[in-house]
């Protein structure tokens, strides 16, 4: 319960901080932060720009360190999921505060099956940019966001370092604004939507 009040207060001091700063807080219906950093690709270093998959839905996930525990479970998991973002023609992007070279040591050890780009964000811009970084730790919370082909953020979902995320719900969702409809509680793919809004 400390470690949750904890949080609690220092997303809310980090909020605070960024709106003394001149710094406008991210919201759903807003156009995502625009980035350009380094990436481990399948054994190589890219450069990548969000606007390089302009006119593709982006689901970018945030995990707090390479070498940890909960963290592989996810990557793995959006791995096996992979061809089922393709076929929404959605790309998965992950981000870490660690290196490239982080990257490359773990992926190629641990997990040779992640082939969607792992973006390293050394300097923090991305994680203080989408509101997930922890500024004592320099770590960034498990955050998701959904982010539709204009470039405009749709959904988003922070949680704390302990619990894993959905796949699952994450494709849900996908497929939920992917209608353009009104979707209810636990709606799924097949079940008829309330319509147009």
């Amino acid at each position: 319960m400390r470690k949750a009040r904890r949080l609690v207060l220092m997303l809310v001091i980090g909020a605070n901080k960024a709106i003394d700063r001149g710094e406008s807080i991210m919201q759903v219906g807003q156009k995502a932060p625009e980035f350009e950093l380094e990436a481990y690709v399948s054994g190589q270093f890219k450069k990548l720009k969000l606007s390089d998959f302009k006119g593709k839905w982006v689901v970018l996930f945030f995990y707090p360190r390479d070498f940890t525990f909960v963290c592989p479970t996810e990557l793995k998991g959006f791995a096996n999921a992979a061809k089922e973002f393709e076929a929404k023609k959605a790309v998965i992007l992950s981000a870490s505060t660690d290196s490239v070279f982080s990257h490359k040591a773990w992926f190629e050890k641990d997990l040779p099956e992640v082939k969607y780009p792992v973006l390293a964000d050394t300097s923090h811009t991305l994680s203080r940019d989408y509101g997930v970084l922890l500024e004592d730790s320099g770590a960034a919370l498990r955050g998701t966001f959904i982010i539709d082909p204009q470039g405009v953020l749709q959904w988003m979902v922070v949680s704390n370092l302990n619990v894993g995320r959905s796949v699952a719900e994450t494709l849900r969702v996908l497929d939920a604004l992917q209608t353009g409809e009104l979707c209810p509680i636990e709606w799924k793919q097949g079940v008829k939507t309330l319509g147009k809004a």
